[in-house]
């Protein structure tokens, strides 16, 4: 069974990296660069921080205006396998 995460917060930082907090109690940074650059015409945008920096959270997922928007799952799973995610203190 998969389990449901969803992304609670969203915090921009520096360039295309993004500080994430899961529902599942974990949270960590992740830099989007990979994504933009291999992107096709739905990440275009995106390339300019200033539109990337406009991310909000849909249904637990990062959405931009234009409605480009990241599995929530697969994401919080690329962190995990990359060590880029850590437990939130209790």
């Amino acid at each position: 069974m998969i389990e449901i995460i969803k992304i609670l917060k969203v915090k921009k930082l520096s360039g295309f990296r993004l500080h994430l907090q899961f529902s599942d109690g974990t949270e960590g940074e992740w830099d989007f660069s990979r994504v933009i650059a291999e992107g096709d015409t739905m990440v275009e945008p995106l390339k300019s921080h200033k539109y990337f920096g406009r991310v909000f959270l849909q249904l637990g997922a990062l959405t931009w205006p234009n409605g480009f928007d990241l599995d929530s799952i697969t994401l919080h799973d690329e962190m995990i396998s990359a060590g880029a995610l850590r437990r939130t203190a209790a």
